[in-house]
């Protein structure tokens, strides 16, 4: 039996795509029973207008496990971007699931009995961008999705890596900042 996993955190950024096809996923990850649990229930009948909570599914009706409730960082106030966020990306966070079970990441005896929330951020810029690669749009966000879970089952980074190079990394944009470029 697989020991309890009461919540864990990840986040991952894949970018190198066309322009608007970065994902920034952060998600948290429990057992069903706890507050993971809580919080997937409450968001899920907490809606509000232009931040709808859904579960990542495959496609409709086929819903995956562990469950998963996509949270958009953006407001979502057009059509077009909703239905690239609710259809290709939707579909790129459930296969992304699926890739962290089948990597082992997520116990496959735990499916049924943890949850995820997935904070999703897709670039508004795609609602206008009408040479939009769905394919790469798809990858990119699958790729993230799953690198987010294994960064957070797997406790990464650790506090030793964080301290050694906390004066090493510098945020992007902090940088940006530095250089008047933002």
């Amino acid at each position: 039996m697989s020991e309890r996993i009461v919540m864990r955190t990840g986040e991952a950024l894949v970018a190198g795509g066309p322009p608007g096809t970065a994902a920034e996923p952060e998600i948290v990850i429990g057992e069903l029973d706890g507050p993971v649990g809580t919080a997937l229930a409450t968001l899920t009948g907490d809606q509000t207008k232009g931040h709808s909570k859904v579960f990542a599914i495959l496609n409709t009706d086929i819903q995956v496990r562990p469950v998963t409730l996509m949270v958009s960082k953006v407001t979502v106030n057009n059509s077009r971007y909703t239905n690239i966020l609710m259809g290709t990306v939707q579909a790129a966070i459930a296969n992304g699931v699926l890739d962290a079970v089948r990597a082992g990441d997520i116990p496959k005896e735990k499916a049924n009995d943890l949850g995820i929330i997935c904070s999703v951020w897709l670039n508004p810029s795609v609602a206008t961008d009408d040479n939009l690669d769905h394919q790469i749009l798809f990858d990119i966000h699958r790729k993230a999705t799953a690198q987010a879970i294994h960064k957070a089952m797997t406790n990464t980074p650790d506090i030793d890596w964080l301290l050694e190079n906390q004066d090493k990394i510098t945020h992007k944009y902090f940088q940006m900042g530095l250089d008047g470029k933002i």
